[in-house]
């Protein structure tokens, strides 16, 4: 394939895309070759135009970089005394670098939507700004970004969520490579009138939830034992899809679930580490699962020690929901629910927020071994 406008700096060899670029005339000093030539490594015209745009910019912020390092400054005499700070006077790292050393120390035992989020972030900062050092951002471009999203209709909940991954990466790059403290991305005014507030997560009364169950009941495969495992205890998705064999405990006269950290899934706070009775369709979906797998984990289709398919089991789950309970009704409304029911039957808070895993203040909290499970079994069997 010849470069064509459509297609710039790209070729095919062999069905894989290349990409091709001349380096100008006036930086190939700097260069130990005239053209800069690498596989793409895909076949995919789409994302071979993808991964040459990100190149390409990537060589003009170099290029633009080198040619500030080595010229007079043409913008210098428009000041009155205070020299213009170029890419190249920074020693922080570019965001893409950050990007990389993040995602590297913070990856293990995360799922592939915490690489995404990172990603996103990056791309989006990017996109209004350039990739270059993290120190160089200024306040106007992070306020730029703001407006960008806010264009873009990205409720303030999610925009909040993309600064938030700024600030993380950023203060982490900043700690471990002993830089100066960043804060352009902190305390990003969004106000009101920057998205609407976010909607509250509908629950599910006692007819949708009996339903739901009984269809489990009668179609008895991996998902309905999910869903069923779920619906009467109020765990996460990615704490029922990580549970494997060795964290049943069936054989007891209070059976329940032991959740904990794994390297395949991490919890999501200290407080998720907890015993959670089995009580009703949960114990039931317990004991099939536990039947059914001769895998270690409880739910094979969706997780494994390479990693655990929340994205996945959760839209499928809410797809097959989606046409069972009222619109705004998802697998995460079980987890409403369960507090609800809870509530219901008058259960100390401090009690609904062990079964739950919800964080709970207090400096005597975390003192002791909390409460066991007899007396956490008694209130889940009154729901039951």
């Amino acid at each position: 394939m010849r470069l064509t406008k459509e297609a710039p700096f790209l070729y095919q060899k062999r069905g894989i895309y290349y990409f091709s670029r001349r380096v100008p005339s006036d930086l190939q000093s700097h260069y130990r070759c005239p053209r800069i030539v690498m596989s793409l490594k895909t076949k995919s015209l789409r994302a071979a135009k993808a991964r040459s745009a990100a190149l390409s910019g990537k060589l003009e912020q170099d290029w633009l970089s080198i040619r500030w390092q080595t010229q007079d400054d043409p913008l210098s005499h428009y000041l009155f005394d205070a020299p213009v700070v170029s890419l190249g006077s920074s020693t922080a790292p570019r965001l893409s670098e950050v990007r990389n050393l993040y995602v590297a120390a913070k990856k293990s035992g995360r799922s592939t939507t915490f690489i995404q989020s990172v990603d996103r972030a990056a791309a989006r900062l990017v996109e209004v700004a350039g990739d270059k050092p993290i120190d160089l951002y200024t306040r106007q471009e992070a306020n730029s970004l703001r407006d960008m999203l806010v264009d873009r209709g990205l409720s303030q909940a999610s925009i909040k969520r993309l600064f938030s991954v700024l600030r993380a990466s950023t203060n982490f790059a900043v700690r471990e490579l002993g830089l100066g403290e960043i804060r352009t991305f902190s305390a990003i005014y969004l106000g009101d009138e920057h998205g609407a507030a976010p909607s509250k997560r509908k629950t599910f009364s006692i007819q949708q939830r009996t339903e739901i169950n009984m269809e489990c009941h009668r179609l008895d495969d991996e998902p309905r034992w999910l869903i069923a495992l779920i619906s009467d205890t109020g765990l996460r998705l990615s704490e029922a899809l990580g549970a494997v064999k060795t964290d049943l405990v069936l054989d007891n006269p209070r059976p329940h679930l032991i959740v904990r950290s794994h390297p395949w899934r991490r919890l999501k706070t200290q407080s998720s580490e907890r015993f959670v009775p089995l009580v009703g369709h949960a114990l039931w979906a317990a004991q099939q699962a536990q039947n059914a797998t001769t895998d270690t984990f409880l739910f094979p289709k969706y997780c494994s020690e390479l990693e655990c398919k929340s994205n996945s089991a959760s839209a499928a789950l809410n797809k097959w929901l989606s046409h069972r309970v009222p619109k705004g009704c998802v697998v995460h409304s079980f987890r409403h629910s369960l507090r609800d029911r809870l509530r219901a039957v008058e259960c100390p808070s401090d009690i609904i927020d062990r079964i739950g895993g919800w964080s709970v203040d207090g400096v005597g909290e975390g003192y002791g071994d909390g409460y066991p499970i007899e007396v956490l079994s008694k209130w889940m069997n009154k729901i039951a």
